[in-house]
């Protein structure tokens, strides 16, 4: 029953990709389309300043943002204010 199963994933997987393939070859077209108007290409620098470069600074500022404007540095860990905790306590033996 295994080796039924299998062979009909793998016949739906492959199916499955050779029609994306043949519904994606338009994508693929060297003729341009009426009324496409690429603009100049961008350089290499160009393209990491803007896709690498650019998401690692602004990055960068909301974490430093969020940082220096965090309200509970000061706080530390307290409990609860409805609990009662006594330093030092000694156990009656």
């Amino acid at each position: 029953m295994d080796k039924k199963n299998a062979l009909r994933a793998g016949t739906l997987g492959a199916g499955t990709t050779l029609m994306m393939l043949l519904m994606s070859s338009p994508a693929l077209a060297l003729i341009r389309d009426d009324g496409d108007d690429p603009g100049p290409g961008l350089s290499v620098v160009q393209t990491l300043g803007l896709y690498v470069l650019l998401p690692l600074v602004l990055f960068g500022v909301i974490a430093g943002l969020v940082m220096a404007l965090d309200k509970s540095r000061g706080k530390g860990k307290t409990t609860s204010p409805n609990i009662n905790v006594k330093p030092d306590a000694q156990a009656k033996v």
